[in-house]
């Protein structure tokens, strides 16, 4: 099984934008690890005391651990230091496989973070470093982070503000999980579900509404009934055919 780490700008864009997959891969019986590096707020109807409630009944939903790296809302820059905090996680966690967002977006804290992971990433790996311990991360991992350790998968998943549909790299079946990902969003009653956000999403529909046709109209592009869009910049590495959709047993 493998330890794979999730990190969202903001609570809430790892369950908007893969939380079936992350229900899917902990049902599998992988370690996944949360990390927000900020706590999303300030926001219309939220608050720092709402938003890690709200982000700690979504975890518990998917069966996950999270953890907070305490970067400023709304003014995330990619710098050394955050590189290094985010290194940390990974190597406490001995991540091999990280999720982040999708390197293109309008919100300027997504494509912060994402340039941040993919330096992180990079610099996790490298001897004769050290990296400040990220407050909650030896707790959730039982490590510190003086060892190296270098992802071999770097993902992204697909929770932008652009309005757009990129080709994605693979698409995972998540049929049988799409509820719970539905359930984690709803959890964020302050961000999708409290008065004032019913309705917001295009074309009037609720969060619930907007998530079960986007994971729908990924299944039809891979003969399922839900899926989830993922990209990756480098080659994908298969042992087989026994995981493609359509070809199991």
């Amino acid at each position: 099984m493998a330890n794979i780490l999730v990190v969202g700008p903001h609570p809430d864009d790892q369950e908007a934008g893969m939380g079936a997959t992350i229900a899917k891969l902990v049902s599998q019986g992988h370690d996944v690890l949360l990390l927000d590096m900020t706590d999303g707020e300030p926001t219309p109807l939220g608050s720092p005391e709402i938003r890690a409630k709200e982000s700690a009944a979504a975890a518990d939903l998917l069966g996950v651990k999270r953890v907070q790296l305490g970067l400023t809302n709304r003014r995330v820059e990619h710098t050394l230091e955050a590189r290094h905090r985010v290194a940390s996680v990974i190597r406490a966690h001995r991540s091999q496989v990280v999720f982040t967002p999708f390197f293109e977006d309008a919100h300027p804290d997504h494509v912060a973070v994402t340039r941040i992971v993919e330096d992180a990433r990079f610099d996790a790996k490298l001897t004769k470093m050290t990296f400040p311990e990220v407050a909650g991360v030896r707790e959730a991992t039982g490590r510190g982070a003086e060892q190296p350790n270098y992802p071999r998968w770097l993902f992204y998943y697909y929770a932008t503000h652009l309005r757009a549909v990129p080709a994605p790299s693979f698409l995972v079946d998540v049929t049988g999980f799409e509820q719970k990902k539905v359930a984690a969003m709803e959890a964020y009653h302050s961000q999708f579900v409290a008065p004032g956000k019913i309705g917001a999403q295009p074309q009037g529909r609720t969060a619930r509404e907007w998530a079960m046709n986007a994971m729908g109209y990924w299944g039809t592009r891979i003969g399922t009934l839900y899926a989830e869009p993922f990209f990756s910049r480098e080659p994908l590495g298969l042992t087989g055919l026994g995981e493609v959709a359509g070809l199991g047993a």
